[in-house]
Protein backbone atom coordinates (compact mmCIF):
# COMPACT_ATOMS: atom_id res chain seq x y z
CA UNK A 1 0.00 0.00 0.00
CA UNK A 2 2.84 2.24 0.88
CA UNK A 3 3.96 1.95 -2.87
CA UNK A 4 0.94 4.23 -4.43
CA UNK A 5 1.17 7.23 -1.69
CA UNK A 6 4.35 8.14 -3.51
CA UNK A 7 4.07 11.12 -5.45
CA UNK A 8 4.36 11.69 -9.09
CA UNK A 9 4.32 14.10 -11.23
CA UNK A 10 4.67 14.84 -15.24
CA UNK A 11 5.83 17.27 -17.13
CA UNK A 12 7.66 18.51 -20.18
CA UNK A 13 8.93 15.69 -22.09
CA UNK A 14 7.82 13.18 -19.09
CA UNK A 15 3.87 14.17 -19.69
CA UNK A 16 4.09 13.90 -23.45
CA UNK A 17 5.67 11.12 -23.96
CA UNK A 18 4.61 8.66 -20.89
CA UNK A 19 1.09 10.17 -20.49
CA UNK A 20 -0.90 12.14 -23.25
CA UNK A 21 0.70 10.59 -26.65
CA UNK A 22 -0.52 7.06 -26.10
CA UNK A 23 -3.51 8.31 -26.01
CA UNK A 24 -3.83 10.62 -29.46
CA UNK A 25 -1.13 8.84 -30.91
CA UNK A 26 -1.01 5.19 -33.90
CA UNK A 27 -3.70 2.79 -33.20
CA UNK A 28 -5.68 4.57 -30.60
CA UNK A 29 -5.73 8.09 -32.79
CA UNK A 30 -7.03 5.83 -35.83
CA UNK A 31 -9.74 4.33 -33.46
CA UNK A 32 -11.26 7.77 -32.49
CA UNK A 33 -12.58 7.75 -36.46
CA UNK A 34 -11.38 11.56 -37.22
CA UNK A 35 -8.37 13.45 -37.46
CA UNK A 36 -5.92 14.05 -34.47
CA UNK A 37 -3.58 16.50 -33.59
CA UNK A 38 -1.63 16.72 -30.53
CA UNK A 39 1.00 19.53 -29.67
CA UNK A 40 0.58 21.53 -32.59
CA UNK A 41 2.01 25.24 -31.93
CA UNK A 42 -0.61 27.02 -30.40
CA UNK A 43 -3.17 28.98 -32.06
CA UNK A 44 -3.63 25.81 -33.72
CA UNK A 45 -3.88 26.65 -37.51
CA UNK A 46 -4.70 23.87 -39.80
CA UNK A 47 -3.73 24.57 -43.69
CA UNK A 48 -6.28 23.32 -46.13
CA UNK A 49 -4.59 22.24 -50.06
CA UNK A 50 -6.95 21.79 -52.86
CA UNK A 51 -5.72 21.32 -56.10
CA UNK A 52 -6.71 23.48 -58.86
CA UNK A 53 -9.19 21.58 -61.78
CA UNK A 54 -8.56 23.86 -64.66
CA UNK A 55 -4.61 24.13 -64.32
CA UNK A 56 -4.09 22.64 -68.09
CA UNK A 57 -3.47 25.69 -70.88
CA UNK A 58 -2.90 25.66 -74.75
CA UNK A 59 0.82 25.58 -75.39
CA UNK A 60 2.11 29.47 -76.13
CA UNK A 61 5.38 30.86 -75.74
CA UNK A 62 5.56 32.78 -72.67
CA UNK A 63 4.48 32.47 -68.98
CA UNK A 64 0.83 32.42 -67.42
CA UNK A 65 1.65 30.42 -64.17
CA UNK A 66 -0.25 30.54 -61.26
CA UNK A 67 -0.81 29.02 -58.21
CA UNK A 68 -1.17 25.33 -58.05
CA UNK A 69 -3.50 24.83 -55.63
CA UNK A 70 -5.69 26.68 -53.37
CA UNK A 71 -4.67 27.08 -49.89
CA UNK A 72 -7.73 27.64 -46.82
CA UNK A 73 -6.51 28.33 -43.10
CA UNK A 74 -8.86 26.70 -40.15
CA UNK A 75 -8.39 28.32 -36.51
CA UNK A 76 -9.02 25.91 -33.29
CA UNK A 77 -9.68 27.33 -30.72
CA UNK A 78 -8.38 25.06 -27.47
CA UNK A 79 -10.05 25.49 -24.05
CA UNK A 80 -7.53 25.71 -20.79
CA UNK A 81 -9.02 22.29 -18.77
CA UNK A 82 -8.01 20.28 -15.57
CA UNK A 83 -9.19 16.80 -14.84
CA UNK A 84 -9.03 16.12 -10.77
CA UNK A 85 -10.24 12.39 -9.76
CA UNK A 86 -10.29 11.17 -5.63
CA UNK A 87 -10.77 7.94 -4.44
CA UNK A 88 -10.59 6.56 -1.10
CA UNK A 89 -7.10 4.76 -0.15
CA UNK A 90 -8.76 1.40 -0.17
CA UNK A 91 -11.04 2.00 -2.91
CA UNK A 92 -7.89 2.97 -4.91
CA UNK A 93 -5.81 0.15 -3.96
CA UNK A 94 -8.35 -2.66 -5.41
CA UNK A 95 -8.74 -0.97 -8.86
CA UNK A 96 -5.09 -0.30 -9.51
CA UNK A 97 -4.23 -3.98 -8.18
CA UNK A 98 -6.83 -5.47 -10.31
CA UNK A 99 -5.28 -4.04 -13.67
CA UNK A 100 -1.92 -5.41 -12.57
CA UNK A 101 -3.92 -9.29 -11.72
CA UNK A 102 -5.38 -9.01 -15.15
CA UNK A 103 -1.64 -8.81 -16.70
CA UNK A 104 -0.15 -12.34 -17.46
CA UNK A 105 3.34 -10.17 -17.87
CA UNK A 106 3.57 -9.65 -13.81
CA UNK A 107 4.86 -11.53 -11.08
CA UNK A 108 2.75 -10.72 -8.52
CA UNK A 109 4.85 -11.80 -5.38
CA UNK A 110 7.46 -9.17 -6.64
CA UNK A 111 5.10 -5.96 -7.11
CA UNK A 112 7.57 -3.00 -7.81
CA UNK A 113 6.82 0.49 -8.30
CA UNK A 114 6.74 1.26 -11.67
CA UNK A 115 4.04 -1.93 -12.00
CA UNK A 116 1.89 0.39 -9.89
CA UNK A 117 2.63 3.56 -11.50
CA UNK A 118 2.05 2.08 -15.03
CA UNK A 119 -1.44 0.89 -13.23
CA UNK A 120 -2.37 3.61 -12.07
CA UNK A 121 -1.47 5.99 -14.75
CA UNK A 122 -3.12 4.17 -17.30
CA UNK A 123 -6.25 3.92 -15.02
CA UNK A 124 -5.89 7.60 -14.72
CA UNK A 125 -5.47 7.87 -18.92
CA UNK A 126 -8.77 6.47 -19.37
CA UNK A 127 -10.69 7.84 -17.79
CA UNK A 128 -9.47 11.36 -19.54
CA UNK A 129 -9.54 9.95 -23.10
CA UNK A 130 -13.22 8.89 -22.64
CA UNK A 131 -14.27 12.18 -21.30
CA UNK A 132 -12.63 13.90 -23.94
CA UNK A 133 -14.06 11.41 -26.74
CA UNK A 134 -17.55 12.50 -25.35
CA UNK A 135 -16.99 16.02 -25.53
CA UNK A 136 -15.61 16.09 -28.72
CA UNK A 137 -19.25 14.42 -30.25
CA UNK A 138 -21.81 15.89 -27.61
CA UNK A 139 -20.14 19.05 -25.93
CA UNK A 140 -22.01 21.99 -25.62
CA UNK A 141 -21.11 25.29 -23.62
CA UNK A 142 -24.72 25.49 -23.15
CA UNK A 143 -24.97 22.66 -21.15
CA UNK A 144 -25.07 21.40 -17.54
CA UNK A 145 -22.12 18.42 -18.46
CA UNK A 146 -19.75 18.39 -21.05
CA UNK A 147 -20.01 21.70 -21.38
CA UNK A 148 -16.09 23.00 -21.55
CA UNK A 149 -16.17 22.35 -25.57
CA UNK A 150 -18.49 22.99 -28.56
CA UNK A 151 -18.96 19.23 -29.82
CA UNK A 152 -19.08 18.35 -33.41
CA UNK A 153 -22.69 17.87 -33.31
CA UNK A 154 -22.77 20.94 -31.46
CA UNK A 155 -20.87 22.94 -34.27
CA UNK A 156 -22.76 21.76 -36.82
CA UNK A 157 -25.92 22.37 -35.42
CA UNK A 158 -24.39 26.09 -34.99
CA UNK A 159 -23.20 26.34 -38.24
CA UNK A 160 -27.09 24.76 -39.89
CA UNK A 161 -28.36 27.36 -37.83
CA UNK A 162 -25.85 30.43 -39.28
CA UNK A 163 -26.54 30.07 -42.28
CA UNK A 164 -27.91 27.42 -45.05
CA UNK A 165 -26.73 23.93 -44.48
CA UNK A 166 -27.66 20.81 -45.89
CA UNK A 167 -30.06 19.30 -43.56
CA UNK A 168 -32.55 16.60 -43.17
CA UNK A 169 -35.75 17.15 -40.77
CA UNK A 170 -36.61 13.67 -39.62
CA UNK A 171 -38.55 15.27 -36.03
CA UNK A 172 -41.69 13.67 -37.07
CA UNK A 173 -40.65 10.32 -38.34
CA UNK A 174 -38.28 9.33 -35.91
CA UNK A 175 -36.36 6.57 -36.44
CA UNK A 176 -36.32 2.94 -36.87
CA UNK A 177 -36.21 -0.31 -39.21
CA UNK A 178 -39.00 0.72 -41.70
CA UNK A 179 -37.18 4.09 -42.85
CA UNK A 180 -33.28 4.45 -41.78
CA UNK A 181 -32.51 3.71 -44.98
CA UNK A 182 -34.91 6.73 -46.25
CA UNK A 183 -32.53 8.74 -43.45
CA UNK A 184 -29.37 7.78 -45.15
CA UNK A 185 -31.03 8.29 -48.88
CA UNK A 186 -31.89 11.68 -48.02
CA UNK A 187 -28.88 12.97 -46.50
CA UNK A 188 -26.62 11.50 -49.35
CA UNK A 189 -29.11 13.30 -51.63
CA UNK A 190 -28.72 16.76 -50.90
CA UNK A 191 -25.32 16.00 -49.89
CA UNK A 192 -22.62 19.17 -51.58
CA UNK A 193 -21.15 17.55 -54.83
CA UNK A 194 -17.66 18.21 -53.22
CA UNK A 195 -18.59 15.88 -50.59
CA UNK A 196 -19.90 12.78 -53.00
CA UNK A 197 -16.68 13.41 -54.81
CA UNK A 198 -14.67 12.16 -51.99
CA UNK A 199 -16.53 8.95 -51.54
CA UNK A 200 -13.88 6.99 -53.57
CA UNK A 201 -10.68 7.98 -50.97
CA UNK A 202 -12.89 6.22 -48.68
CA UNK A 203 -13.15 8.37 -45.56
CA UNK A 204 -16.97 9.33 -46.02
CA UNK A 205 -19.21 8.12 -42.61
CA UNK A 206 -22.16 8.84 -40.85
CA UNK A 207 -21.75 9.33 -37.60
CA UNK A 208 -24.84 8.48 -35.81
CA UNK A 209 -26.20 7.73 -32.46
CA UNK A 210 -26.59 3.95 -31.34
CA UNK A 211 -30.60 4.16 -31.99
CA UNK A 212 -29.65 4.79 -35.43
CA UNK A 213 -27.13 1.40 -35.37
CA UNK A 214 -29.68 -0.60 -33.86
CA UNK A 215 -32.13 0.17 -36.66
CA UNK A 216 -29.99 -0.12 -39.55
CA UNK A 217 -29.23 -3.50 -37.99
CA UNK A 218 -33.08 -4.35 -37.60
CA UNK A 219 -33.33 -3.52 -41.24
CA UNK A 220 -30.39 -6.22 -42.64
CA UNK A 221 -32.03 -8.63 -40.51
CA UNK A 222 -35.44 -8.30 -42.25
CA UNK A 223 -33.62 -8.96 -45.34
CA UNK A 224 -33.62 -12.78 -45.47
CA UNK A 225 -31.28 -14.48 -47.12
CA UNK A 226 -28.32 -16.73 -46.06
CA UNK A 227 -25.66 -13.62 -45.43
CA UNK A 228 -28.88 -12.05 -43.78
CA UNK A 229 -28.77 -15.40 -41.17
CA UNK A 230 -24.98 -15.75 -40.96
CA UNK A 231 -25.32 -11.99 -39.47
CA UNK A 232 -28.05 -12.46 -37.03
CA UNK A 233 -26.76 -15.14 -35.79
CA UNK A 234 -22.77 -13.80 -35.56
CA UNK A 235 -23.01 -10.01 -35.97
CA UNK A 236 -21.39 -7.37 -37.59
CA UNK A 237 -17.96 -6.09 -37.21
CA UNK A 238 -18.78 -2.70 -39.32
CA UNK A 239 -21.83 -1.51 -40.73
CA UNK A 240 -21.90 0.40 -43.91
CA UNK A 241 -24.64 2.00 -46.35
CA UNK A 242 -23.51 2.03 -50.27
CA UNK A 243 -19.78 2.12 -49.23
CA UNK A 244 -19.89 4.71 -46.34
CA UNK A 245 -19.57 3.44 -43.03
CA UNK A 246 -21.61 3.81 -40.48
CA UNK A 247 -20.16 4.59 -36.75
CA UNK A 248 -21.53 4.76 -33.85
CA UNK A 249 -20.13 7.77 -31.77
CA UNK A 250 -21.41 5.73 -28.25
CA UNK A 251 -22.81 8.99 -26.53
CA UNK A 252 -26.79 8.09 -26.00
CA UNK A 253 -25.92 6.56 -22.59
CA UNK A 254 -24.36 10.15 -22.04
CA UNK A 255 -27.37 12.65 -23.82
CA UNK A 256 -29.80 10.49 -21.73
CA UNK A 257 -28.40 11.65 -18.81
CA UNK A 258 -27.86 15.06 -19.38
CA UNK A 259 -31.44 15.17 -20.69
CA UNK A 260 -31.34 16.52 -24.29
CA UNK A 261 -34.47 17.53 -26.39
CA UNK A 262 -32.40 15.97 -28.74
CA UNK A 263 -31.34 12.28 -28.22
CA UNK A 264 -30.82 11.29 -32.09
CA UNK A 265 -27.87 12.56 -34.37
CA UNK A 266 -26.60 11.54 -37.35
CA UNK A 267 -23.90 13.60 -39.31
CA UNK A 268 -22.02 12.96 -42.57
CA UNK A 269 -19.35 13.98 -43.63
CA UNK A 270 -15.26 12.91 -44.34
CA UNK A 271 -13.74 11.68 -41.00
CA UNK A 272 -10.53 14.30 -42.16
CA UNK A 273 -12.61 17.04 -41.72
CA UNK A 274 -13.37 16.42 -37.99
CA UNK A 275 -10.22 17.78 -36.28
CA UNK A 276 -9.38 17.00 -32.63
CA UNK A 277 -6.65 18.99 -31.27
CA UNK A 278 -4.84 18.45 -27.91
CA UNK A 279 -1.82 20.57 -26.14
CA UNK A 280 -0.04 19.93 -23.27
CA UNK A 281 3.15 21.94 -24.35
CA UNK A 282 2.47 25.24 -24.63
CA UNK A 283 0.49 26.05 -21.74
CA UNK A 284 2.21 26.99 -18.65
CA UNK A 285 1.70 24.70 -16.12
CA UNK A 286 0.19 21.80 -17.89
CA UNK A 287 0.97 19.20 -15.99
CA UNK A 288 -0.31 15.26 -14.79
CA UNK A 289 -0.14 14.83 -10.85
CA UNK A 290 -1.34 11.92 -8.56
CA UNK A 291 -0.69 11.54 -4.65
CA UNK A 292 -2.18 10.92 -1.36
CA UNK A 293 -3.65 12.68 0.90
CA UNK A 294 -2.91 11.53 4.27
CA UNK A 295 -5.29 13.76 6.27
CA UNK A 296 -8.07 12.38 4.50
CA UNK A 297 -6.95 9.07 3.33
CA UNK A 298 -7.56 9.66 -0.18
CA UNK A 299 -5.45 9.34 -3.43
CA UNK A 300 -5.70 11.87 -6.17
CA UNK A 301 -4.76 12.76 -9.50
CA UNK A 302 -4.89 15.90 -11.61
CA UNK A 303 -4.59 16.78 -15.39
CA UNK A 304 -4.07 20.49 -16.70
CA UNK A 305 -4.00 20.52 -20.89
CA UNK A 306 -5.37 22.32 -23.41
CA UNK A 307 -8.37 20.71 -25.68
CA UNK A 308 -10.53 21.86 -28.78
CA UNK A 309 -12.58 20.58 -31.87
CA UNK A 310 -13.60 22.36 -34.84
CA UNK A 311 -15.18 21.06 -38.26
CA UNK A 312 -12.49 21.94 -41.16
CA UNK A 313 -15.02 22.54 -43.55
CA UNK A 314 -18.43 23.23 -42.66
CA UNK A 315 -19.85 22.81 -46.78
CA UNK A 316 -18.63 19.42 -46.52
CA UNK A 317 -21.37 17.62 -44.11
CA UNK A 318 -24.95 16.91 -43.88
CA UNK A 319 -26.89 17.14 -40.97
CA UNK A 320 -30.27 14.99 -39.59
CA UNK A 321 -32.17 16.39 -36.77
CA UNK A 322 -34.67 14.74 -34.80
Amino acid sequence: MGLIENPKTYTGRDLETIFFRPMFAGQNAEQLGIRVMYNMPVPTTVQMWSPRADLLKSYSSGWSGGDSALRQQKRIDLKKMKAEVGFSASDYFQQVYELIVGRSDVNLDDLTGSELEQAETEMFRASIAESLRVSMWIGDTTKSSFNLINGFFTLARIYREEVSAPYVDFSEEGVNADNVIDLFQRMWSIAPLELKALKSEGHLAFYVTTDICDAYEQYLDNRGGDSAYVDLVSGRRELTYHGIKIVDTGVSKMLAARGDAVQTHCLLTDSRNLALAVNTADYPGSEVRMWYNPDLMENRQRAIFMAGTEILDEELMVLAGF
